[in-house]
């Protein structure tokens, strides 16, 4: 094979050629193409202030809904008939449950002093059929 080197052989010449004095007056032409009014500039710390409002507004709200529920909450108290309502109609709650579960106080505060005349008794077991059953209750 031939051996090759690049001095001795003829150089092949690009198609391109700048014209003569082009780079000198690049500047200036360029410039002169550039229109005379410059655009708008819109910063991006005013978009920055809105964002950071909005970012604000939602952490504000976000804070005050815990606040407002446990402020709006109203504690309801338990009237009696609707807690006499609910133990009628439980099929597990028994008497017992119930009588397990006063206290003293509440005993003294069921107990009553009625006065019920003999002839009421008397009256109350001879027509009264399940005596028996109510006796072993």
């Amino acid at each position: 094979m031939k051996t090759f080197k690049l001095e001795n052989e003829p150089k092949i010449e690009s198609g391109f050629k700048t014209p003569d004095h082009y780079f000198e007056d690049f500047s200036a032409k360029i410039m002169q193409q550039l229109p005379e009014n410059e655009p708008k500039v819109i910063s991006i710390f005013h978009k920055r202030k809105n964002i950071l409002f909005a970012v604000a507004a939602v952490l504000v709200l976000a804070l005050m809904i815990p606040v407002y529920t446990t402020l709006s909450t109203n504690t309801k108290t338990l009237d009696e008939t609707t807690l006499e309502n609910y133990i009628t109609y439980q099929s597990n709650v028994n008497q017992y449950d119930l009588i397990s579960e006063l206290e003293l106080e509440d005993i003294n505060k069921i107990k009553t002093t009625i006065p019920i005349e003999d002839e009421a008794i008397e009256d109350v077991l001879t027509t009264n059929s399940d005596m028996e059953h109510l006796i072993l209750e």
